[in-house]
C-alpha cells in the first residue's frame, strides 16, 4: 500500500529518503563501514585501558625520570598501543561482519549459521599467516564464540 508521502509502515506513512536511507543502512558496504568505525572507538578505548594497567613501563629508569617525563612517556605508549588496539578491532569488526552480510545475502536467512560461517571464515583467515594448524583453530574458536554471543543475543529477550 503507498501513496503520494512513499511507502506505509501500518498506518503511518513512510518517507522516501526513510525507505532509501534504511536500504543504503542495511546494505553490506555501511555495515562494513559502520562495524569498522565502531571497532576502531572500541578497540582505542579498550588500548587505552590495557595501557593504563600495563606494568611494563616500570623500570628502573622509568621510575628515575621527572614526572613531567614520565608524563610524556605515558601518554605516548597509551596513544601507540590505543590506536594499535583500534585498527586491529576495525579489521576484525570489518572483515567479520562484511563475511556475515555476504552469507546471509548469500543464503538469504537470518539465523545463528551465518554468524557462525562468518565466525570461521573471519578466524581462519586472521590466523592463517600462522599456518594451518592456527587457521583451524582460529576458525574453531571464532565460530564458538560468535555462537555464543550470537545465540545469547536471539535468546536474551
Amino acid at each position: 500500500m503507498s501513496d503520494e508521502q512513499g511507502q506505509m509502515a501500518g498506518p503511518f506513512p513512510v518517507a522516501p529518503e526513510q525507505v532509501m536511507m534504511q536500504g543504503i543502512m542495511e546494505s553490506c558496504p555501511a555495515k562494513v563501514v559502520m562495524s569498522g568505525a565502531a571497532g576502531f572507538a572500541l578497540g582505542g578505548t579498550f588500548g587505552m585501558f590495557m595501557s593504563s594497567v600495563d606494568w611494563g613501563a616500570n623500570t628502573e629508569e622509568f621510575r628515575n625520570m621527572k614526572t613531567k617525563d614520565q608524563i610524556k612517556v605515558t601518554l605516548k605508549d597509551m596513544g601507540s598501543k590505543s590506536y594499535s588496539s583500534a585498527k586491529n578491532f576495525m579489521v576484525v569488526g570489518a572483515i567479520f561482519s562484511g563475511t556475515e552480510c555476504l552469507i546471509e545475502t548469500y543464503r538469504a536467512k537470518n539465523d545463528i549459521w551465518n554468524g557462525v560461517s562468518a565466525g570461521c571464515l573471519t578466524g581462519g583467515a586472521l590466523a592463517a599467516r600462522a599456518g594451518p594448524k592456527a587457521a583451524v583453530l582460529g576458525c574453531g574458536g571464532f565460530a564458538a564464540f560468535s555462537a555464543v554471543i550470537d545465540y545469547w543475543l536471539r535468546h536474551n529477550n
